[in-house]
């Protein structure tokens, strides 16, 4: 869908309905016509941003000078550039932010492999973790090839084949006991009745803290007892359709309940008596957590308990990622080591070949086949 935006002035500056920003129309170097944002909501400064890429559009038009690219150019085009899907356009301000302590004002044709390995360094000295480190050297990679491909800029990138080495994610997941102790703690919170359901649906789908949040009840179908999430409403980008056991199913049901006899109008599953969305569980769930006894625990963590209790009861890992709604079997595989007869299987088919065979005292015996080699 096109933008829209206010006719472009003499000067070649207008604003967009979708933007703070004044927006600047200039002829690129190549003769085409280029619309980018200025970065300012002020006309002073946006007239002076315009002027120089002016400049440098002429200057390189005429004798093929390649202006010097500033960090704060690439990351600002990359950012509120249009025509760029963002992934996590939160994530993404909050890695800049970061990045912007070290490389604003830098030029990026000088920027060099052990500028980035610098930054790593004093990352990992904040005692930064690595994948967080990763997102933010993405991120910059990302902006710089945006740069490469959308505006034409000749920019190396020394960010590539700097990713760090993840360790293996965190798996904590806690038994049915103490998922009942940890109701039941939640059940005495008079002051926040919904953590109860929303620990009880977080168990029995699997389903993200925001996915729990921001369900609306337009996406939950009760007669075929499943939840719609769309693209928009999950990590992965991806719509998928979630499951109601009974359990799951009698949350929703008091959360059915609770609208109709507060807010019967609200459009959220969870919300307050004036029909309000309730956007945090954070203070709620700690306190029902420390009520059971149960240290260490985090509301993410309940989907991975949703995953170690499906993945020990035998449910394939292929199933499992389709109802987390994984990108790929990889990230399901981290459970996989919660069903270890899987593997127990595999392996006894070895005893029904010929070679080394369990003697019934335990002990191992080596069978010679006639007529072939040791």
């Amino acid at each position: 869908m096109q933008k829209k935006r206010k006719k472009t002035g003499r000067d070649g500056l207008y604003r967009r309905t979708d933007s703070p920003w004044w927006w600047a129309s200039y002829t690129d170097t190549s003769g085409r016509r280029t619309r980018r944002s200025t970065g300012t909501a002020d006309r002073k400064e946006a007239e002076a941003i315009l002027a120089k890429w002016k400049l440098e559009a002429h200057r390189q038009r005429q004798w093929g000078e390649q202006p010097a690219r500033t960090f704060d150019e690439v990351m600002l085009n990359y950012l509120q550039g249009p025509g760029v899907e963002k992934r996590s356009a939160d994530r993404d301000r909050l890695s800049a932010r970061h990045l912007y302590k070290t490389f604003t004002g830098r030029v990026m044709d000088a920027l060099a492999p052990q500028d980035i390995r610098a930054y790593i360094i004093g990352r990992q000295a904040d005692g930064v973790a690595p994948a967080t480190i990763n997102r933010e050297l993405a991120l910059l990679s990302t902006a710089i090839n945006h740069a490469r491909s959308e505006l034409g800029w000749e920019l190396p990138n020394p960010v590539r084949g700097r990713k760090l080495k993840v360790p293996e994610g965190r798996v904590r997941w806690i038994t049915q006991e103490e998922a009942a102790s940890l109701v039941e703690a939640a059940r005495q919170i008079r002051q926040a009745p919904h953590i109860v359901d929303f620990i009880r649906l977080a168990l029995h789908t699997g389903m993200r803290r925001g996915e729990i949040l921001g369900l609306e009840w337009r996406r939950v179908d009760l007669r075929s007892g499943l939840i719609y999430l769309e693209a928009e409403h999950t990590k992965a980008k991806r719509r998928r359709s979630v499951p109601l056991n009974a359990v799951a199913m009698d949350a929703v049901m008091n959360r059915a309940q609770f609208r109709a006899t507060h807010c019967p109008n609200s459009q959220w599953v969870f919300c307050n008596k004036r029909g309000r969305r309730i956007t945090d569980v954070k203070r709620s769930f700690a306190t029902a957590c420390r009520k059971a006894g149960i240290d260490d625990f985090r509301i993410h963590d309940m989907r991975h308990t949703c995953a170690a209790w499906l993945v020990s009861a035998g449910a394939p890992l292929s199933e499992v990622r389709d109802l987390l709604g994984h990108a790929s079997v990889t990230m399901t595989e981290r459970y996989a080591h919660l069903a270890p007869e899987n593997v127990r299987a595999a392996v006894s088919l070895l005893e029904q070949g010929d070679g080394v065979h369990s003697s019934r005292n335990g002990h191992v015996r080596l069978t010679v086949i006639p007529g072939r080699k040791m």
